[in-house]
């Protein structure tokens, strides 16, 4: 499974900012993708996922009323939306990944595949 994300950058307190996660190598078409990310001296944390069978949508306590992930199927991309961003908001973010129909509470806190991961600074 390779997972590829882009869109991060450089935004001021209050702009907005659309993650872009490519997806492919799937063996199975249950699978689910989310977002990860990790500030600087924190430990990763998860933020959303949506299921590819369903399209179930998860957000943890950090990524509710601001952020919101979709998907576009036909291309294998899946996309997380910040809104409203804030300068605790950045960090590395990263694009996450379990297949066979995972739960999706598990994808948000052990995932088995990782990007690489897109830098987000939000300034103040």
């Amino acid at each position: 499974v390779q997972l590829v994300e882009s869109g991060g950058g450089l935004v001021q307190a209050g702009g907005s900012l659309r993650l872009s996660c490519a997806a492919s190598g799937f063996t199975s078409e249950a699978y689910v993708i989310g977002w990860f990310r990790q500030a600087p001296g924190t430990e990763r944390e998860g933020l959303s996922c949506i299921a590819s069978f369903d399209g179930t949508t998860y957000y943890t306590d950090s990524a509710k009323g601001r952020f919101t992930i979709f998907s576009d199927t036909a291309k294998n991309m899946v996309y997380l939306q910040m809104n409203g961003l804030k300068p605790e908001d950045t960090g590395v973010y990263y694009c996450v990944a379990s297949q066979d129909e995972p739960e999706l509470l598990r994808v948000v806190t052990l995932p088995d595949y990782w990007g690489q991961g897109t830098q987000v600074t939000v300034s103040s």
